[in-house]
């Protein structure tokens, strides 16, 4: 951010131990006349309600940014739906709730561009929200998201509270699970990648047919993102955040596999799935507020690559 902040008093960021929450509370530190809050999950467990109640009556936090949540890819949302939902349910009914009763001035909910239908025509509006099923392989995320989303917007209905959402796209960056059996399509990239080349390996596998088209916004651009909004805007829609463009699995794989240095060879294991066709946000109501990101994709990778190695890849 730029200039003269209005972001002012005492900020609490839920789950800065996250890869998000991280970032959001990085870019905070930089801003003059916010206090940053954070508390570990040891010192605050979110799923606690009267623990988080009870935090938030005696810290009093003017802004509140909830980027705390259970998190994973394709194949830890199918192993693990009830977490999905019901830890995620839990974690932002009561940081909202709690918000509510001490009277934070703002809120921003940090929600997911999957709320968003399968087949969602693209780039896909804010106002596509529950027009169609969801994709399957991560609806519990999804509903509990949607629950989230809607929490704040019930509360700004019934309350007049000042509680805003924004729907980023697929986040990468440091600090970011490079867990296979977990993480999300980027880090699993850097890490398949990275591992074959130090192997020597021939060929690496990979889920699906490549064909799913994908948006991929850098961390700290996203930070910046959500502090820009939780300055600049107090409106009932959510905000997307993304960058506006997306490119094919395959080219992302391309482009993973050049950085890590891998030059064997790409088989794509069809019989897996690919979830949805396609993911691209349209990003005109945050870049009418006057945001836009900073950081292209291949330059965010390098980065990311740089930080893995680094961090004991």
């Amino acid at each position: 951010m730029t200039g003269q902040s209005p972001l002012q008093g005492k900020l609490f960021v839920a789950g800065h131990r996250g890869m998000v929450g991280g970032a959001i509370a990085r870019a905070a530190a930089r801003i003059p006349g916010l206090e940053l809050v954070t508390r570990t999950r040891a010192e605050l467990d979110l799923e606690d309600r009267v623990a988080v109640r009870d935090f938030f009556l005696k810290e009093k936090p003017d802004l509140v940014i909830d980027a705390a949540a259970r998190v994973g890819g394709i194949k830890a949302n199918s192993d693990y739906p009830v977490d999905f939902l019901l830890r995620n349910l839990a974690i932002q009914n009561n940081v909202i709730s709690a918000a509510h009763e001490a009277g934070v001035k703002r809120l921003l909910f940090l929600g997911s561009s999957c709320i968003y239908p399968k087949l969602a025509a693209q780039p896909i509006r804010e106002d596509a929200l529950l027009g169609g099923p969801l994709e399957p392989t991560n609806e519990w995320y999804a509903i509990a998201k949607i629950a989230g989303l809607k929490l704040c917007q019930a509360y700004r209905k019934q309350y007049g509270d000042s509680f805003i959402s924004v729907m980023p796209t697929n986040l990468y960056g440091p600090f970011d699970n490079f867990d296979l059996q977990t993480s999300h399509v980027l880090p699993a990239l850097i890490r398949k990648f990275h591992d074959a080349r130090l192997s020597g390996a021939a060929q690496v596998v990979l889920w699906g047919t490549g064909s799913p088209r994908r948006e991929f916004l850098h961390v700290d651009d996203a930070a910046e993102g959500c502090l820009h909004v939780l300055g600049h805007y107090d409106g009932d829609s959510p905000l997307n955040l993304g960058c506006g463009e997306d490119v094919t699995i395959r080219e992302l794989a391309g482009l993973v596999a050049g950085i890590t240095g891998f030059g064997g060879e790409v088989v794509w294991d069809s019989s897996m799935p690919d979830g949805t066709p396609r993911k691209l946000l349209d990003i005109s109501k945050i870049t009418a507020t006057g945001w836009r990101p900073k950081i292209p994709l291949e330059e965010g990778i390098r980065r990311t690559y740089a930080w893995f190695v680094e961090h004991g890849g």
